[in-house]
């Protein structure tokens, strides 16, 4: 549930900002805003976990293969496929959600010493 809030709010981010902003600098605001939401949207519904100033700056690491995969995606749907750059976001987001929720759990969650 957390995925579609953050992704909605990504989203309506985006369409904002593309108002004023040329496409890639729309996502990259959007994408870091919403990032900022999705940390303690997580830690509170998600892992329920307390948000630590640790977690908070090592957070942006799960996200990292996601913003990768989703700029590139958003690029070749955009500039190479001439889709458009209104539905872009929601196309290359699908192929970065799984990647960036593991990436979250080992970042959020203790480690468990074996």
């Amino acid at each position: 549930m957390v995925g579609v809030v953050n992704t909605a709010a990504y989203y309506g981010l985006y369409l904002l900002f593309l108002n004023w902003l040329p496409y890639l600098f729309a996502h990259v605001l959007a994408f870091v805003i919403s990032m900022i939401g999705s940390f303690f949207l997580n830690a509170r519904f998600t892992y329920r976990i307390r948000p630590t100033w640790r977690k908070f700056l090592l957070f942006p690491l799960t996200n990292v293969t996601n913003f990768l995969v989703t700029t590139l995606g958003v690029y070749v749907v955009v500039d190479l496929l001439h889709a458009g750059s209104r539905f872009a976001p929601l196309l290359a987001s699908a192929a970065a959600i799984p990647v960036t929720f593991v990436v979250s759990r080992w970042v959020m969650l203790p480690k468990q010493i074996a």
